[in-house]
C-alpha cells in the first residue's frame, strides 16, 4: 500500500488532479491491491495474464465494459508511474482492453405514438407557434431529417441556402453530414403543415429572414430551441417518454424499414454513407417482428398445465 499512497500523493500534488478524481483512483488501486493479494503476487510482480484474468472476472460479475475501461485506465497510469520510478520493467496493463460494450439500439417511438405526436393539435396554443411546431414535427418524422438539417432549411432556394423545401415538387433538399446534399420526398401531411406555416410565418418574423423556421424575434430557430419545443409538445400530446428530434429520425427509419424491408432505400433517405450505419435499424425491425410473433402466433405461447 505504500506504493499506492506515494502514487496518489503524486497525482494529488504534482499532477494537481481534482479530489474526486484522486478518490476514484484510490478505489481502482484498492481493487488492484486486493486482486494481487488474492493471487499472492506483489504489485510490482503483476503480469499481463493476471490483469486479463481480473478483467474477465469483473466482466463475469456484471461490470460494464465502460466501467472496466475506467478501472484499467487507473491501473495503467499507476504502472506508468512505477516504470518511471524504475520499479517495473514493463506495464502489465498496456495491451489490455476492456470488453466492448454492446451498442444500444436507437430509441424509436411506436407507430401509434408517432402518429399521436404528429396528429396532436393544441387548440389553446398561439396559432403562430402551433403552425410552426406542427410543421417541424411533420418534417422530422415524415422526412427523417437531422435537427441540424431542419435548422438549415430556408423558406426558398438561393445560392446561399443550405437547404430548402420545394412544395411543388414535394421534395426537401438538405445539407447533411460531411457537406453532402441529398433530396428526400415530403409527404402530403408535411406539405399541408408547411403551407399552413408559410401562410403565417412572417406575422411574427422578418420578411427578409431566409430561415424556414424562426423564433419570436424573427431569427433562425436553434437546435436547442427545437429540442425544447419537441420535448414540451410530446408531453402535451400525452406521450410517456419525452421526445427529442433524433428519436423521430429513428422512428422514421424503423417504421419505413418495417413497411418496405428496403434497407438500401432507407440508407439513401437517411443520408448514411455506409450501409452498416443503417443496419442497426434491422435490429429494431426484428424486435418488432418478435413482438408480433409473440402476440399472434399460436406456437409462441407455452401451454398452460
Amino acid at each position: 500500500m505504500e506504493l499506492v499512497e506515494r502514487y496518489l500523493e503524486h497525482v494529488r500534488v504534482e499532477k494537481r488532479l481534482a479530489a474526486r478524481t484522486v478518490d476514484l483512483y484510490s478505489l481502482d488501486l484498492q481493487k488492484l491491491t486486493e486482486n494481487a493479494a488474492k493471487a499472492g503476487v506483489e504489485l510490482t510482480r503483476v503480469q499481463n495474464t493476471h490483469v486479463r484474468r481480473w478483467v474477465a472476472q469483473m466482466h463475469g460479475a456484471g461490470r460494464s465494459g465502460r466501467g472496466i475501461a475506467l478501472i484499467l485506465s487507473g491501473w495503467r497510469g499507476f504502472y506508468v508511474w512505477l516504470a518511471r520510478q524504475g520499479l517495473v520493467d514493463s506495464n502489465p496493463v498496456q495491451d489490455v482492453r476492456a470488453p466492448k460494450a454492446p451498442k444500444p439500439l436507437p430509441k424509436a417511438l411506436s407507430v401509434d405514438d408517432s402518429v399521436q405526436l404528429a396528429s396532436y393539435a393544441n387548440g389553446e396554443a398561439d396559432a403562430w407557434l402551433e403552425a410552426r411546431d406542427v410543421a417541424m414535427v411533420e418534417l422530422l418524422y415524415g422526412c427523417g431529417l437531422r435537427v441540424g438539417e431542419l435548422t438549415g432549411l430556408d423558406a426558398r432556394p438561393s445560392t446561399a441556402a443550405r437547404g430548402w423545401v420545394d412544395l411543388q415538387g414535394a421534395e426537401a433538399h438538405v445539407l447533411g453530414k460531411g457537406g453532402k446534399r441529398r433530396t428526400v420526398p415530403v409527404g402530403s401531411k408535411a406539405l399541408d403543415a408547411l403551407q399552413r406555416w408559410l401562410a403565417v410565418r412572417e406575422q411574427n418574423g422578418r420578411p427578409s429572414q431566409p430561415a424556414l423556421f424562426t423564433g419570436r424575434l424573427g431569427t433562425r430557430l436553434t437546435a436547442q430551441a427545437i429540442w425544447q419545443r419537441l420535448r414540451h409538445r410530446s408531453l402535451m400530446a400525452g406521450l410517456a417518454t419525452p421526445v427529442h428530434p433524433h428519436m423521430l429520425r429513428h422512428s422514421f427509419a424503423s417504421h419505413l424499414l418495417q413497411s418496405s424491408g428496403d434497407l438500401r432505400a432507407v440508407q439513401e433517405l437517411l443520408g448514411h454513407a455506409n450501409i452498416t450505419t443503417t443496419q442497426v435499424y434491422t435490429r429494431l425491425d426484428f424486435q418488432h417482428l418478435a413482438k408480433a410473433y409473440d402476440a399472434a402466433h399460436p406456437r409462441a405461447h407455452r401451454t398452460k398445465r
